[in-house]
């Protein structure tokens, strides 16, 4: 759909598990239920990794500290993160969307994006196709779902908040530029807090501020993504549900327990960090060109500093040299660091690449 219009109207399905990690707890141990429970680790250093419903009621939320969500909720329950069960559930899922479409572009474990516009058993209506999937899902796997429907995948994410728990929402082609208008920016889905504030400061706090815009001075503001905000302030999203979505980055962190302060005890963690990070590019059979470095301090400011080469990493060690050469400078400390986190992305396919040779050149 383009912004001139089209008649060609796409039927997109967004369907979201409803506090999945939660819920297959509550779901396994039946003394859970009804009750506000973490998973995540309840040490000092703890993340929340998803929370029940009843644990949101008290303003727990997902990547909060343990500590603080603690604080919220003294009841807590935490339970430790079984993401084998929670990856074999969403397999299950996986297989009942495939009894309507072969279009399905997973987001994560507990989300998709479905394109039904035609769909294996004929139904001409999306929410009726979303409907029998939530009962499936309910059926098999004992666990709620919510979905949203739509014109395009924007709109299908918003629209599967609106009515969470276990419900589902429609909006129409003819309901889409006005919804986007009334909609806060802090509310737009790949709209985070920092952009938002920039937005904010610029005058920009609905979707109609937005849409009042000029492009050139949204790209001005916002470079290429100037671009999509200005579709998207329309109600526009030509994005095609991608069933083999290429990986974009592999990554690996870890939050510890004693702050660090000293530059070879931060060495030492990273190691471990790239041995996971080059296991998984093994595993996909991808070699990696940039190498991202995320520090988390104590007081949870963070920063983040990348670089790329000529040729793609033929080792753990070549990406680890990286990794050092990002985080020397930071040293010496001011402050502790908490986490650190080592990405890789300008991801290539193996076979596609070849071997490497020679040593690493820098752009």
């Amino acid at each position: 759909m383009s912004i001139e219009g089209s008649t060609t109207q796409r039927k997109i399905i967004h369907i979201d598990m409803d506090a999945f990690y939660a819920s297959v707890e509550q779901r396994d141990n039946p003394e859970l239920r009804g009750k506000p429970l973490a998973v995540g680790g309840e040490e000092a250093r703890g993340v929340v990794a998803a929370a029940s419903y009843e644990a949101r009621a008290f303003g727990v939320r997902s990547a909060m500290p343990s500590v603080t969500a603690k604080r919220r909720c003294p009841e807590l329950i935490f339970m430790p993160p079984r993401f084998d069960v929670y990856r074999a559930i969403s397999t299950q899922i996986r297989e009942l969307f495939a009894e309507h479409t072969d279009l399905i572009e997973p987001l994560s474990l507990d989300e998709a994006y479905l394109d039904v516009t035609e769909n294996k058993l004929g139904i001409p209506i999306a929410s009726d196709i979303a409907t029998m999937i939530r009962a499936r899902i309910k059926e098999v796997t004992g666990l709620n779902a919510s979905a949203g429907i739509s014109y395009c995948k924007f709109l299908a994410k918003m629209a599967s908040d609106l009515n969470k728990p276990n419900g589902q929402a429609v909006i129409t082609p003819r309901m889409g530029p006005s919804f986007v208008e009334a909609l806060a920016v802090r509310k737009f889905h790949g709209v985070g807090p920092v952009t938002a504030e920039k937005m904010e400061r610029l005058g920009i706090y609905t979707g109609s501020d937005l849409k009042g815009k000029p492009l050139a001075f949204l790209q001005q503001h916002f470079g290429r993504s100037g671009g999509w905000y200005y579709r998207i302030a329309r109600g526009v999203d030509d994005r095609l549900v991608e069933p083999d979505r290429p990986r974009k980055s592999i990554g690996a962190e870890d939050t510890f327990q004693i702050d660090i302060y000293e530059r070879d005890n931060a060495r030492a963690e990273i190691t471990p960090l790239v041995a996971t990070v080059w296991r998984h590019c093994k595993a996909k059979k991808v070699r990696a060109r940039t190498v991202t470095l995320k520090v988390k301090y104590a007081d949870f400011q963070q920063v983040t500093r990348s670089r790329t080469v000529s040729s793609p990493f033929r080792n753990a060690a070549d990406i680890e040299e990286l990794a050092f050469a990002l985080l020397d400078p930071l040293f010496p400390l001011e402050r502790g660091i908490r986490l650190i986190g080592v990405t890789v992305s300008s991801l290539g396919d193996l076979n596609a690449i070849g071997s490497v040779e020679g040593q690493l050149s820098l752009l």
